[in-house]
């Protein structure tokens, strides 16, 4: 046999190449695990027929099962692990959205007279938002709503005032109350399903003033967490009492989480600077008060001679630190990003009470999966995508970057290890912006340019003087001294404030980027995970699905004609890419919604008569006539002109019956929309393609088009709701 055979058959094949990397690396398997935990909610949610009860339970039964079998050898480990992991965020998944099953409102209702316990009220720049545990809610045209149709939780908002109650009252208002709205098109964001997870069958506006009321008689005390949300809006009410400014708004949320009362301003500039990170509770703000905590505990114990030389202060301090931010996390309402911060940081506590060291990927893992286990809605948010995102990207990094990192600190002079802290602050600013980008344009349809220099200036601020202060604020309110603390805070706030208002002015400060499709963003996130868990230099094959995300982009193309599901708002696009809607009365959040997905502007509503748009929209008295890629589109105003505009156009759009009055051409009318909601519509010269609501939501619980679970299940379940 010659040589070149023998080196052929010496080497190693791709298949066992790539075996062997997995080997090498095989104390990072474990990091995989809540990733295909995530991957088995994303299939729950991805689905568009409700699947049978029993397939999430069996699934990991089989799982369960198949981990047995591998301890014993007969089949792989690893594979067995991977099949538990996506049964288990299947399975919790589907057990959640069946548990929290509660009454959801069919149609509009009011005006009404409701009467129930005071769950939460958020403070709004105007009014303030109330959610409420009805007891009874009484129409004034059907009478009372029964047991089997009462949502379990609605929300209303009051216009104007201090609604002057509080978490756990009794309460009484007359108000309108409403399905949860539907999402504006396709792909966009869903209320619905978020209201599901969430409790809330109706959400209504107040026709009046709230008041307060005896409870009926044998009502138990609010539960505990009522107890927490009171505090919160204690301390809120505190803080605006002392800074009824606007940086009083940006205190509260940093304090107790409440960020319901920042004007759109102030949050449109945290936004757009890059800056929201600070207004949100997450790891930023729960590492900061850790380690305050921890250092003023070792600081405070020193002073005490006996108790430093003879206990272990260091794990009296992490004692105390732990408490104290378990303690911040329930004045900020235990949110995704603070839950997922507190195990982390809680982790890293913990290690120290045992003399260990934790291992930060790990932390994370661990922080993922309760978090996925608690509340697996959760992982089909923006806030755990982006926060868990952002903290595996700096793990990663500076696990990389730690042996450079440790030399260009040995023996660092004070200069020197400033400016070590500007780059390492710059780093990670870069590498959570990176991180985080595409959630951004996934979720928002945003990125903002400039806001590494924002968070360079910003985020030392928050850490060396806001942070402080605010901690020194929540110490200090149960003697009424808040004020001596929070006016200072103000100041700091006030900075950040200008930071962020100055960089949005800036020249092209945001980019607006049109929607990812779930399949890009799915690519983009396991290439990021490739780069992220892998150590060895085949971590760079993550590229590959990353470019392939991002490259969709280039090939997106919005929807040429929109229609919103009640048919009052309709939108064509225009060749310089802008949306040309048909009115401009009372629709500014579902214009919103369409041109912030396509990237778009928008322009001046539809002449009642003559061209606009360039000449692809021509209008009279009767209706439009879009044209565009060949196609046309007659736009009805009056149905007089079906019969002709049926014979001249590809697709008719009429506010009326049109089914029966149009045989050439394919209709939407006002049935088609009460039937499947908002309607895109692409036109090309090969044909017309429409997606509808209907067909993105599919027979969901959440969505109004899926038959609702029978009254008595429901009416059952909806008995747990507090």
């Amino acid at each position: 046999m010659d040589s070149a055979a023998l080196a052929g058959e010496s080497r190693p094949s791709i298949f066992s190449s790539i075996a062997l990397r997995f080997l090498a690396e095989r104390e990072r398997w474990a990091l995989w695990f809540p990733v295909l935990m995530g991957a088995g909610i994303g299939l729950y949610f991805s689905l568009t027929q409700e699947p049978a009860w029993w397939i999430g339970a069996g699934a990991l039964l089989l799982a369960v099962l198949g981990m047995l079998a591998a301890w014993r050898g007969r089949i792989d480990l690893m594979a067995a692990g991977a099949f538990l992991a996506v049964a288990l965020g299947f399975a919790a998944a589907q057990f959640q959205a069946w548990m929290v099953a509660a009454p959801v409102l069919e149609h509009r209702l009011g005006p009404a007279i409701i009467t129930g316990r005071l769950i939460s009220v958020d403070p709004l720049p105007q009014g303030a938002r109330l959610v409420i545990a009805p007891s009874d809610i009484k129409d004034s045209k059907n009478g009372d709503l029964d047991a089997a149709h009462r949502p379990a939780r609605l929300r209303v908002r009051l216009r104007r005032g201090d609604p002057g109650v509080a978490p756990g009252d009794w309460v009484s208002l007359r108000a309108m109350l409403m399905p949860p709205p539907a999402p504006s098109m396709p792909g966009a964001y869903d209320f619905e399903r978020r209201a599901w997870f969430d409790r809330l069958g109706a959400v209504g506006y107040a026709l009046g003033g709230v008041r307060s009321i005896a409870p009926p008689e044998g009502q138990a005390p609010g539960a505990w967490h009522q107890a927490i949300e009171a505090l919160r809006n204690t301390v809120t009410a505190r803080i605006r009492a002392a800074l009824p400014d606007r940086s009083g708004a940006i205190a509260a949320a940093i304090i107790a989480g409440e960020t319901h009362a920042i004007s759109p301003e102030d949050a449109g500039a945290f936004r757009d600077a890059g800056l929201a990170h600070i207004l949100v509770i997450a790891g930023l703000h729960m590492g900061m008060v850790a380690g305050i905590a921890f250092f003023a505990l070792r600081a405070l114990f020193a002073l005490i001679p006996r108790l430093a030389l003879n206990y272990p202060t260091k794990k009296f301090a992490a004692a105390g630190a732990l408490f104290v931010i378990f303690f911040y996390l329930l004045l900020s309402g235990a949110t995704v990003s603070s839950r997922r911060a507190f195990v982390m940081v809680g982790l890293v506590l913990l290690a120290t009470l045992v003399d260990r060291i934790s291992v930060s990927p790990r932390a994370i893992a661990v922080a993922a999966v309760a978090v996925m286990l608690m509340t697996p809605d959760a992982a089909a948010g923006p806030s755990f995508q982006m926060s868990f995102s952002s903290v595996a990207c700096l793990i990663a990094f500076y696990e990389a970057m730690r042996p450079r990192l440790s030399a260009w600190h040995r023996d660092a002079g004070a200069l020197r290890r400033a400016g070590l802290y500007v780059l390492g602050l710059a780093f990670t600013t870069m590498v959570t912006t990176v991180a985080t980008a595409p959630f951004t344009i996934y979720h928002f349809n945003r990125f903002p340019i400039y806001s590494v220099i924002a968070n360079a200036l910003a985020v030392p601020i928050t850490g060396f003087w806001v942070m402080p202060w605010g901690i020194l604020a929540c110490l200090l309110m149960p003697v009424g001294l808040e004020k001596l603390a929070l006016l200072p805070m103000a100041k700091g706030i006030d900075a950040i404030s200008w930071i962020g208002h100055e960089v949005t002015s800036w020249p092209d400060a945001v980019m607006h980027v049109p929607s990812l499709s779930a399949t890009a963003l799915g690519l983009i996130a396991l290439g990021g995970l490739w780069l992220c868990i892998w150590l060895g230099r085949w971590r760079w094959w993550g590229l590959a699905p990353l470019a392939l995300g991002f490259l969709t982009l280039a090939a997106a193309r919005p929807p040429d004609l929109l229609i919103s599901g009640d048919m009052r708002l309709i939108a064509v696009r225009a060749p310089d890419g802008s949306y040309v809607p048909s009115t401009a009365r009372g629709t500014a959040m579902i214009e919103d919604v369409w041109t912030r997905r396509a990237a778009a502007t928008l322009a001046p509503a539809w002449p009642e008569t003559g061209a606009a748009a360039a000449g692809a929209l021509q209008c009279d008295a009767e209706g439009c006539f879009y044209r565009a890629r060949g196609q046309t589109v007659a736009l009805i105003r009056d149905g007089a002109a079906l019969p002709e505009d049926c014979r001249a156009a590809d697709l008719v759009v009429s506010p009326v019956a049109a089914h029966r009055s149009c045989h050439g051409a394919r209709v939407i009318d006002r049935i088609d929309t009460y039937r499947a909601g908002g309607h895109a519509v692409w036109l090309d010269p090969s044909g017309i393609t429409v997606e509808t609501v209907r067909d993105w939501q599919g027979e969901r619980p959440w969505s109004p088009w899926s038959p609702r679970p029978a009254a008595a299940a429901r009416n059952e379940v909806a008995a747990r709701a507090p």
